[in-house]
């Protein structure tokens, strides 16, 4: 297994670009995915975002019933307009913390680490870092909730 640095910096360009949807769950990907589900443990994050491993892929990581579940090419695809606000930090950004509005109930489809498609409605802190982490995929960061 590679060891993963988490990328750090609000200016930094792969976190600013939105990431390439990835065609087929390939055995490259699959690696990715292991090395940085060890990151994000050693890091102790809810969840971790390809760019912030340096890959500008649409893959990204959230813990779900204590396992870290990798979500290739997710997509929100309804949410509640019930939203909430809430302190969010960041791995990339180190000791800042903002207030994000986001919504309380979402649907996100994606695929899974096997190529199958998933869908999974997601509430509270489980849709906010899988909200988070996309922001991630799409070059946002919570600073820009500022």
């Amino acid at each position: 297994m590679a060891k993963l640095r988490i990328v750090t910096g609000q200016d930094t360009e792969v976190l600013r670009t939105v990431a390439a949807k990835i065609p087929q769950v390939t055995k490259e990907v699959k690696n990715l995915i292991k090395d940085m589900q060890q990151a994000v443990k050693k890091a102790e994050g809810l969840g971790l975002a390809a760019p912030q491993v340096g890959k500008s892929i649409r893959l990204c990581l959230a813990n779900f019933n204590g396992k870290m579940t990798p979500l290739v090419n997710p997509k929100v695809i309804w949410k509640s307009e019930e939203t909430s606000t809430m302190e969010e930090g960041c791995l990339s950004l180190p000791k800042i913390n903002v207030d994000v509005t986001r919504p309380v109930e979402i649907t996100v489809r994606y695929i899974d680490e096997k190529g199958v498609e998933q869908e999974r409605k997601l509430h509270d802190l489980d849709a906010r870092v899988v909200q988070h982490e996309i922001d991630h995929l799409n070059g946002i960061l919570i600073v820009d909730y500022k």
